[in-house]
């Protein structure tokens, strides 16, 4: 079932979510929502408070459906190690048309469990890693804007405003 992409500045996108306690089909059936929503909104990644739900689980696909293979979920999720740093453009689906350059780590490890419970680690580099970085920001009621210097974020805060006052957002 597709569910709507919460939009900023719903609340719940700047709160810290939920550990996830429950592995059953309940979060299954959500998981399998969180990427039909995500290629339906046309991401590469989605994090639940972006689907209304406080919870600490986020989808990844780069390949956008190409390969099965690279599907990733990530349960209760932690970066454990980073390395390096990059600089690069980012969107998000709950900032629609806002792009800006944002600074990551260009490698990082992160600790998560899979649908069953069962804890993993998974490397990623350069967009993968941002991508990790970027949801996991999700979980901790952190957007990407709020990454960006204080002047920056104030002309996408006013241009969302001018958005929203003319019917656009």
């Amino acid at each position: 079932m597709i569910r709507e992409i919460v939009k900023y500045p719903d609340p719940i996108l700047q709160k810290q979510t939920e550990l996830v306690t429950e592995f059953d089909d309940e979060l299954r059936t959500l998981v399998d929502d969180m990427f039909e929503s995500m290629y339906a909104a046309h991401g590469i990644g989605l994090a639940a408070p972006q689907v209304g739900v406080s919870k600490r689980l986020t989808v990844i696909d780069l390949s956008f459906k190409k390969d099965p293979k690279d599907k990733i979920v990530l349960i209760n999720p932690e970066v454990i190690y980073k390395e390096g740093k990059q600089s690069e453009e980012e969107g998000c689906l709950s900032l629609p048309e806002i792009r800006e350059k944002v600074s990551r780590a260009e490698k990082v490890r992160v600790r998560a469990q899979d649908v069953n419970g069962k804890w993993f680690e998974l490397d990623g580099d350069e967009l993968l890693a941002r991508a990790f970085q970027h949801e996991i920001d999700h979980l901790d009621g952190i957007l990407f804007i709020f990454r960006v210097s204080a002047l920056k974020r104030d002309l996408l805060l006013r241009k969302i405003r001018k958005m929203q006052k003319n019917g656009e957002w």
